[in-house]
């Protein structure tokens, strides 16, 4: 059994590994359930805040991964959030490179209405990019999106976390201005979008400085409006690219067909999909193998002696009830106890000189009376 985090979180595996936590699969005891779990020390106050900040985000919206709820316990948080299976868009574009038009538009789409929904509840990402964009294992089936980790993510009306000469932020997905320590922004979620789409429609992210690939055709004017250096010059809003996203016709499908399937690493051993599962000891430690190769106890031979009640007797060899034996009973270890016929063979000689006796009488009568 592992441990059992606020007495209901049981800890089963690690599933990654980052600066601000661990990420963990763990086994809701009260639900009964697998949930995705981040682990993280109370080690400053900074990044207890931004803990306390993801898990207060409270986004409701089928492409967005928000936490479920958050607990504390021996100097550690813990934030809880649905656990999903298929791994990340990078993970798709390092197996894939470029996913093709038909699959950049589908997830496309899919971002933009998850950042409407959190653009709306007041919130800007700041770290979209495609190892926070999760998918679910849907095989060869059309691919579902969530939009997760918020450890970065601020509303416009809460204090910063870090001196402007500070800049958190993902190298080759930020927005220009955010280098320059610009205040958050929608419009720079919107730019992290453009990259994205960018990296989906070519494999490759476009150069800081516009030297990289552009993509031409339907998505051209989309891409430019995304990526614009001045964020005046962006789309306003998520809802606003989404439209224009949608406008572009659905392309049809070509090539091979792309597969999410399950990343999840194997189960440790004592579970399973539906939860726990019990563990078979291993064979040597049967309780009910030993017994048979015990060897046979001396026991076993005492019931040939018939000599009355079996001994409790101490010695390894068994001993006869101390009564004298008569001496012309054999003995029980070597010949078997006399039986009828033997009793019946005493009494022939007496008989056979009383036979011969009346055979005399009979013969002189028998002389006499002739």
């Amino acid at each position: 059994m592992g441990e059992v985090f606020a007495g209901r979180f049981e800890l089963v595996d690690v599933l990654g590994r980052g600066g601000m936590g661990d990420v963990w699969r763990v086994w809701d005891q009260r639900e009964r359930a697998f949930r995705a779990a981040k682990l993280q020390r109370q080690s400053d106050s900074a990044s207890l805040l931004r803990f306390v900040r993801e898990s207060s985000t409270r986004v409701d919206h089928p492409h967005v991964l928000a936490p479920t709820g958050w607990w504390a316990d021996d100097g550690r948080v813990l934030i809880v959030m649905p656990l999903v299976d298929g791994g990340s868009v990078a993970v798709l574009l390092a197996d894939h490179g470029a996913l093709g038009d038909r699959w950049a538009r589908t997830l496309g789409l899919q971002l933009l209405d998850a950042l409407t929904a959190v653009h709306a509840a007041g919130l800007v990402h700041r770290d979209v990019k495609p190892s926070n964009l999760l998918l679910s294992a849907t095989g060869t089936a059309a691919p579902e999106l969530w939009l997760s980790d918020f450890g970065i993510a601020v509303r416009a009306d809460e204090p910063r976390l870090t001196h402007h000469s500070e800049v958190v932020h993902t190298p080759g997905y930020s927005a220009p201005e955010v280098l320059g320590g610009a205040d958050p922004d929608p419009r720079q979620d919107l730019y992290s979008c453009g990259v994205v789409l960018v990296e989906l429609l070519t494999g490759r992210r476009p150069g800081a400085d516009g030297d990289g690939p552009v993509p031409s055709g339907p998505f051209a004017e989309l891409v430019t409006g995304l990526l614009a250096a001045d964020p005046a010059d962006r789309y306003g809003s998520a809802a606003e690219a989404r439209e224009a996203l949608e406008a572009v016709p659905v392309p049809a499908p070509s090539g091979e067909p792309i597969e999410v399937f399950d990343q999840l690493p194997p189960w440790p051993p004592g579970w399973g999909p539906g939860g726990p599962v019990p563990v078979a000891p291993p064979p040597s430690s049967s309780p009910v193998a030993a017994p048979r190769s015990e060897p046979v106890t001396p026991q076993l031979s005492v019931p040939a002696r018939r000599v009355g009640p079996l001994p409790t007797g101490r010695g390894p060899e068994p001993q006869p009830e101390a009564e004298p034996e008569p001496e012309s009973e054999p003995a029980p270890s070597s010949a078997p106890a006399p039986g009828p016929s033997a009793t019946r063979r005493a009494p022939w000689p007496a008989v056979a000189l009383a036979v011969l006796g009346v055979g005399l009488l009979v013969a002189a009568v028998v002389t006499a009376l002739a």
